[in-house]
């Protein structure tokens, strides 16, 4: 007689438990809304439009004055541009645009004012200024004025951290690889600027080698562009 073995039974509590490793959040960090620095001396202006910036997402710092700003200077880390009163007590709005330019902060202005003339519009626009609305000022037009600052604000960054690039790659330049490159700039063949320098065509080449490895360029035309951008930086 064939005798039958007793089977183990297969359930819940005989099943070795599911190791669960935890899933790793690979979502990145929604980054933080650009900031919309508002300067005014009028309380319910400055209310009125710090709602209205708010309501479009951006970020909002208030101020009651442009002495006030500079005592507080924010953090400029990020993209910002300013909405400045004209006209207000003690320090005005183009005052403050004045003392700005003498910095490297990068902060297009928005100007508003119920006290507007064209020599003062002029004189705002000319210094850089992104726009002079009057008061009372219209929603969309400020909103639309807020967008374009900071497309600007954002090139400008761009710009000025490629100036900065462009800037230590020449400091890293011997004198004499500083000489040998202002002259190729200029388009003038080895055989020119060894006979100017008073060498030898060979250690020319050797220079220009050395001038194109360190400022990271691989033609003549980008070692150019390059070299413009560096002394637009020190205008």
């Amino acid at each position: 007689m064939t005798t039958l073995t007793s089977l183990t039974p297969v359930g819940p509590s005989h099943l070795k438990p599911e190791t669960r490793h935890p899933t790793p959040d690979t979502r990145r960090p929604m980054p933080s809304p650009p900031t919309v620095l508002l300067i005014d001396d009028d309380p319910s202006v400055r209310r009125a439009l710090a709602r209205l910036i708010k309501s479009a997402g951006y970020q909002v710092q208030t101020f009651v004055s442009a002495r006030e700003f500079l005592d507080r200077m924010p953090d400029a880390a990020r993209p910002a541009c300013l909405v400045l009163d004209v006209r207000m007590p003690g320090l005005s709005g183009i005052d403050l645009q004045r003392e700005l330019r003498l910095t490297n902060l990068i902060l297009p202005i928005i100007f508003i004012t119920g006290h507007g003339d064209i020599p003062m519009t002029v004189k705002a626009m000319k210094a850089g200024a992104v726009d002079f609305l009057p008061k009372p000022v219209r929603d969309a037009d400020l909103l639309r004025a807020i967008e374009q600052a900071l497309a600007r604000a954002v090139h400008d960054r761009a710009a000025l951290k490629e100036a900065e690039d462009i800037q230590s790659r020449v400091a890293k330049l011997t004198p004499r690889e500083r000489e040998v490159m202002n002259l190729v700039v200029k388009g003038w063949l080895n055989k020119q600027i060894a006979f100017e320098l008073g060498i030898v065509e060979k250690t020319i080449k050797v220079h220009r080698a050395r001038v194109m490895d360190k400022m990271q360029v691989d033609s003549v035309a980008e070692l150019v562009r390059v070299a413009e951008r560096a002394e637009m930086r020190k205008r």
